[in-house]
């Protein structure tokens, strides 16, 4: 069973809501964001990368920073760029980028069912992130991003969103980055509720610092609160829902500063000793188990010697743990991902042309190109209560930010 609540949401006014969503927090830094909004005084990033409008260096985790999200926050909300709805609703959303389209249901979700594992994680957080966002929405009073979920695909529910999308949509606006956001707002609201009832378990795609901070901000809400029923908006959290036939997941590429001082004839001769490989190699692999390496400006294809099978452990045989067991870790030394410098990781979107520059500018020695993690390979690992490698997804298109934001 999974729990879904309607929500009055905080949201920009129409004709505004094209310059204030903005591209989620943690997908830019601080100068990047800067860039984005500098000549945009109506985006969201002066709330959720705050401390862009104060002076270079400032400490993104200083009290003047949350302080100055709060002020802008409230400037949004006092000059009416940002209205509350007078009643509660659901949202569907749909994403299209290219010939891609997916539709996902907005809505509160319960604190309690990601709490004891019925909305299930795949990642580890970092405390220093998870404080951060904790800190934001309790200063704020408010979710302002979403968490990204997912469910195997319901029928039922598939045909009461197709129902809604008939209608005219609250929000049609096309990113700078080419995608489209559409949002149609869902008044009658009780058949998708119901619904929802019928999907034994959500499984976090993206946004596990925002859903662990939407959890220890419900913790220290209800120590404050000294009539806690359970029912305040703070026992639940912003996210949006996708089936999963329909989410787009794309590599997640690695790239290696040196060669753990090996010469790259001799680093080459190492990987022949625990991968099949093939010169000439496609700079994208074509299925699971196998993997393509950038090297002295060549590309090579790797795949599991003849005999060699997959392990039967769903962590262990994702084609980034395959890697690192084999190559990342006896050869090149990189024994932790989280915390070595010496390895970066590089989006999916960003191509292969940007591994071959890498390489070829001498800012890294090797990269590896992977094939994408699958969903049902993100659910295996849910289901069994493991933990993906860092970096082992990277989903597109992205949520928008403050499209909808969630009042606690």
């Amino acid at each position: 069973m999974s729990v879904i609540r309607p929500f009055r949401a905080v949201r920009p006014i129409v004709e505004r809501a094209h310059k204030v969503a903005s591209v989620p927090y943690d997908v830019v830094n601080t100068e990047e964001a800067r860039a984005i909004a500098a000549h945009n005084p109506l985006s969201f990033l002066h709330v959720s990368r705050p401390e862009i409008d104060l002076a270079d260096g400032t400490d993104i985790y200083s009290d003047e920073v949350y302080e100055r999200a709060k002020q802008n926050y409230q400037q949004l909300i006092d000059e009416g760029t940002l209205i509350t709805e007078e009643a509660p609703m659901l949202y569907a959303y749909r994403q299209v980028m290219g010939e891609h389209s997916q539709v996902g249901v907005v809505a509160a979700f319960s604190v309690d069912e990601y709490d004891n594992d019925l909305i299930k994680k795949h990642e580890k957080t970092r405390k220093d992130k998870e404080d951060d966002r904790t800190r934001h929405i309790l200063t704020l009073r408010a979710q302002t991003g979403p968490v990204f979920l997912t469910y195997r695909s319901q029928d039922s529910i598939n045909e009461l969103v197709s129902a809604f999308m008939e209608g005219e949509p609250l929000y049609d606006i096309t990113a700078d980055d080419g995608i489209r956001h559409t949002v149609w707002a869902v008044r009658s609201t009780d058949a998708l509720v119901e619904a929802f009832k019928a999907v034994p378990a959500l499984y976090i795609a993206d946004g596990h610092h925002r859903a662990a901070s939407a959890s220890r901000s419900r913790a220290a809400s209800k120590e404050e609160n000294g009539k806690h029923d359970g029912n305040e908006e703070y026992n639940f959290f912003l996210a949006v829902a996708f089936p999963d036939n329909q989410l787009k997941i794309l590599p997640y590429n690695r790239v290696v500063k040196d060669l753990n001082g090996l010469w790259a004839q001799e680093f080459l001769e190492e990987v022949k000793k625990v991968f099949d490989v093939s010169e000439g190699g496609t700079p994208a692999p074509d299925a699971s188990g196998k993997w393509s390496m950038y090297l002295n400006g060549k590309w090579y294809g790797l795949s599991l010697p003849q005999g060699v099978t997959k392990p039967d452990d769903a962590v262990a045989a994702l084609d980034v743990s395959i890697l690192q067991d084999r190559v990342l870790d006896p050869i090149l030394g990189i024994k932790d991902v989280r915390a070595d410098k010496r390895i970066d990781f590089v989006g999916g979107i960003r191509g292969t042309d940007e591994l071959e520059k890498l390489v070829n500018d001498g800012k890294a020695a090797v990269a590896f190109s992977m094939f994408p993690t699958t969903v049902d390979d993100l659910i295996s690992v849910s289901d069994a209560g493991g933990i993906m490698p860092p970096k082992s997804t990277w989903f597109e298109p992205k949520l928008r930010d403050a499209l909808l934001i969630h009042a606690i």
